[in-house]
């Protein structure tokens, strides 16, 4: 299953690199820069001042070396006082709006990053357990953190950085053809002749900048993975194991960024080499044209001043492409995310509910079929159909992977069936909407989750509108207000995370509180007691006789003394309802319940 898994992956990632432009990636930000569109106008005006600026200086110069220098007497020393002032004040318009450039820029930088995480942690929560089947958590949380700081780097600086040396790259080339035609035309050339260079080696860094990233997500999914069974793998003295496995995901990310930066390495080398060689070259055609007389030495200042911004834009340019190549791949991976449809969703017109009697909510299923998305040909239900009445207990039994976990996550629609319906009050609960339903459930999972919080918090997550008497009134209920009490701050007290500062009934008990807090009028318990010693069992069992009171209530259960409370009993096996009836009913048959209950629930 690993191995299908990870061959997926690279399959999807591949798929992903042949399908996306190379840059155009980068257009699945603007949805996130369109709401700040005056930010982000305030910071091109600020940029074209300070290109002006910039541009203006080698004019500035040409005339003070010209007029300046070259004019006779008390003359040129008012020329070069004026030229200085100026040259001052155009220092003074350039400073203030750059300024104000890396203000607005790195606003828009931090802003846009923070509305990216948020979209996309908010829309996680939302898909279906189908999309958590493959995913690993680690990988996630890269796209949530390393991605992102790097679409920060390229909103907060390259883009600026990129028009600031575009502009100054077009002005650049504008003002050396005016000061001289002919070496610009020759510079032209030569500069035309480096770009090929480097939009290949531009084109590598791109694919080495999105292995490192897929790399830098294996690593943080592994050590995610590892640091939640922490007590699993030093349990099984796998410490040194696991830590040679992180060492050689870190090293396999380590190579793919080398590579990557030998490659951007070079092409900033290639880049500089051809740049300043076609520059000197052109600069040595000019100095012999100024001693030829054809050209004034203020002109040529003025066009190595110009020929040096122009070389600059293009070497500061060819380190914000790789830049922006590094963020079109983080880009990709954050717009994947997003573009991910959960296939379980509210309809568009959802019905209102069903009408529902005082003593809780109806449920049936019609001749329901389910395989999960992972195991296409393995039916989990097959056939199911079953009839619960308001107010009932119905308790679910069976050998491991007969279905009974499966029921309660199509009950919750945390999946669809492929086949039949499940209704609601008489509505099929796909055209309720999610919110309403989920609403309508509570749940006590066998796999109890403590959330990093306190007591209070973690029973309240239950209703997050209930008032502190509301959750105490809850714990009782659930036996789990004592315990709690005798905690060092009592409801205040920090559970650690995951619950590791409580044992498994307290975690247990926790749970049941939070489910009791909803007050659903449909009650899902998947085994709710199998980790409570039997003195706690006998005090949660009490707490959950007077919950399932006016409530619809389905119970997972192994533990006998469940069972025989239960208004009926269904019998599960490979997927099917095989049995039906009260503890006594199904013990006299001799059927599955009965070898069941023989080989379980007397040894309990």
């Amino acid at each position: 299953m690993t191995d299908t898994k990870d061959d997926t992956k690279r399959d999807t990632r591949s798929d992903t690199r042949r399908a996306r432009g190379r840059l155009a990636a980068l257009t699945g930000l603007l949805p996130f820069l369109a709401p700040y569109r005056q930010r982000f106008l305030a910071a091109g005006v600020a940029l074209l001042v300070a290109a002006g600026a910039t541009l203006a200086i080698p004019v500035a110069f040409r005339q003070l070396i010209d007029l300046g220098f070259g004019a006779a007497g008390g003359a040129g020393d008012r020329h070069i006082n004026l030229y200085f002032l100026a040259l001052f004040g155009v220092a003074c318009v350039l400073g203030a709006a750059t300024a104000a450039r890396f203000y607005f820029v790195s606003w828009l930088g931090e802003r846009v990053t923070a509305d990216i995480r948020a979209a996309v942690y908010a829309h996680v929560v939302t898909q279906s357990p189908q999309f958590f089947e493959t995913a690993r958590a680690g990988e996630v949380l890269s796209r949530l953190t390393t991605d992102t700081t790097l679409i920060q780097s390229v909103v907060g600086t390259s883009i600026s950085m990129a028009l600031r040396n575009a502009l100054l790259f077009a002005g650049g080339m504008g003002m050396l053809f005016y000061t001289s035609v002919r070496l610009s035309s020759i510079i032209l050339v030569t500069l035309l002749a480096v770009v090929l260079p480097i939009v290949a080696f531009g084109r590598q860094v791109r694919r080495l900048s999105r292995d490192s990233q897929d790399r830098i997500a294996d690593a943080s999914a592994l050590a995610g993975e590892m640091l939640n069974a922490m007590p699993t793998v030093q349990a099984y003295t796998h410490e040194a194991i696991e830590a040679r496995r992180f060492g050689v995901a870190v090293e396999g990310a380590f190579d793919t960024a080398r590579r990557r930066i030998r490659a951007r390495a070079l092409l900033t080398l290639v880049a500089i080499l051809m740049v300043f060689g076609a520059i000197v070259f052109v600069l040595w055609l000019g100095a012999h044209a100024v001693l030829a007389g054809t050209m004034s030495a203020g002109q040529l200042g003025q066009f190595i001043l110009y020929a040096t911004i122009v070389a600059g834009a293009i070497a500061a340019l060819s380190e914000v492409i790789g830049e922006a190549q590094r963020a079109a791949g983080a880009t990709e991976r954050l717009m994947e995310l997003l573009a991910l449809e959960s296939p379980v969703q509210s309809p568009a017109h959802p019905l209102p509910p069903g009408a529902r009697s005082s003593g809780g909510a109806a449920l049936s299923l019609a001749d329901v079929r389910f395989c999960y998305p992972s195991r296409p040909g393995a039916p989990s239900l097959d056939g199911v159909s079953l009839e619960v009445k308001p107010g009932e207990t119905v308790a679910i039994v069976g050998p491991s992977g007969a279905g009974k976990t499966t029921l309660f996550q199509l009950l919750l629609r945390f999946y669809d069936p492929q086949s039949g319906a499940v209704l609601l009050d008489g509505v099929d609960i796909r055209q309720l909407d999610l919110h309403a339903l989920r609403e309508a459930i509570g749940i006590v999972p066998q796999d109890t989750v403590i959330f990093s919080a306190d007591a209070m918090e973690n029973i309240r997550y239950g209703r997050a509108d209930a008032s502190d008497t509301d959750v105490i009134a809850a714990a009782k209920l659930a036996a789990a207000h004592e315990f709690i009490e005798r905690l060092p701050e009592g409801y205040r007290t920090f559970l650690g995370e995951r619950g590791v500062r409580l044992s498994g009934g307290q975690r247990q008990r926790i749970a049941i509180a939070r489910a009791l807090l909803k007050n659903p009028p449909l009650l899902l318990l998947d085994e709710a007691t199998s980790a409570l010693d039997a003195e706690s069992e006998r005090l949660v069992q009490g707490a959950l006789e007077t919950a399932m009171l006016n409530r619809t209530t389905l119970v997972i259960a192994h533990r006998l003394a469940t069972v025989q409370r239960a208004d009926r009993i269904l019998v599960m096996e490979h997927g099917r309802v095989v049995e039906s009836g009260t503890h006594a009913e199904l013990v006299a048959r001799g059927g599955l319940y009965a070898s069941l209950a023989a080989l379980q629930f007397n040894l309990g």
